[in-house]
């Protein structure tokens, strides 16, 4: 399956989509911020990047826009977790250069489906 780079700063949320998508056969790896994020991103080289969108250290939108600078990553599916959908938030996100807008609190099977949905859509699993 895929390998996939979440960031989520709330450490229940973290665990829980780890655990969610290690059971769904992907390959996982976790950052706590948006900076451990963009250090982790070019070492393990993932197939889908997932991130919160507020967290210390660097947002979810930072890290996002910094990703997208590298030449090496700039390709990879971004998507933002946040529970706020506003569209303005929405939107932002979508300029940065994300995927999708995944809304917290998800189930996990939706969380499963949506992602399957995404690397389908990129070419991968």
């Amino acid at each position: 399956m895929a390998n996939i780079l979440i960031a989520e700063d709330e450490r229940d949320i973290r665990d829980l989509i780890q655990f969610t998508l290690a059971f769904a056969g992907h390959q996982v790896t976790a950052a706590s911020n948006g900076l451990e994020a963009v250090e982790l991103a070019p070492k393990v080289m993932p197939d889908l990047i997932m991130m919160d969108v507020r967290m210390p250290k660097m947002t979810g939108y930072e890290a996002c826009r910094q990703i997208k600078q590298m030449d090496a990553l700039k390709h990879i599916p971004v998507v933002f977790l946040s529970a706020k959908g506003q569209d303005e938030e929405v939107k932002t996100g979508i300029e940065l250069g994300a995927t999708a807008y995944i809304l917290k609190p998800f189930a996990p099977e939706e969380l499963n489906q949506q992602i399957n949905a995404i690397l389908r859509q990129n070419g991968v699993g």
